[in-house]
């Protein structure tokens, strides 16, 4: 489930695509963004459940919300993988310091209000389904943020003739429309 959200091509994941082109604080790049949504993940699963314990309207609205997001992003991401004729160049990203290149994977991570739709109030409400399991839960997608950075960041050392051409970003945001209009139907139909 973790996994599924933050595949997302988004800033932050460009990001790490481009560090990754770059091969440049690669492993300080993918350790604070898997180690901040550790952290919001956290938040999500351990917070959810007594918030929506003193607020039992909540719970349903996030999930309807939260599905009504993302079938909204898949449809972006649709469009996107439609339309997008745009490819990531190496040769786009110039040297930085490592504070600088520090101090932006923080603010993309920090900033960006889809971060905590996603770990904190997406993983939470789903959470709240694994009754006395949430650790596991939270376990699980800690896991899988920590492989996904870290993937992304060194696979992308290794693919840089693929992420050149606008078909792979085409067939990316295709998968990625698709699992979250598969997770819209999971919270939708309540499993």
């Amino acid at each position: 489930m973790g996994l599924t959200l933050i595949v997302a091509i988004g800033a932050q994941n460009a990001f790490v695509l481009r560090q990754g082109l770059k091969n440049e604080y690669l492993f300080a790049v993918c350790l604070t963004c898997a180690v901040s949504d550790a952290i919001l993940i956290a938040v999500g699963t351990t917070s959810f459940r007594q918030v929506s314990d003193l607020l039992p309207w909540l719970d349903p609205a996030m999930r309807y919300g939260g599905a009504a997001f993302l079938f909204w992003y898949g449809a972006k991401s649709f469009h996107s993988a439609l339309k997008s004729s745009g490819a990531l160049a190496a040769s786009e990203v110039s040297a930085s310091s490592f504070g600088k290149t520090l101090a932006t994977c923080l603010a993309l991570t920090w900033l960006n209000p889809h971060v905590y739709l996603d770990t904190v109030v997406l993983l939470g409400t789903i959470s709240t389904r694994f009754s006395g399991q949430e650790f596991w839960f939270a376990m699980g997608a800690m896991t899988g943020s920590f492989l996904f950075f870290f993937s992304l960041g060194y696979g992308a050392t290794k693919l840089r003739p693929v992420f050149a051409k606008p078909t792979a970003w085409r067939v990316l945001e295709t998968v990625v429309a698709l699992v979250m209009w598969f997770i819209t139907l999971k919270l939708l139909l309540g499993k």
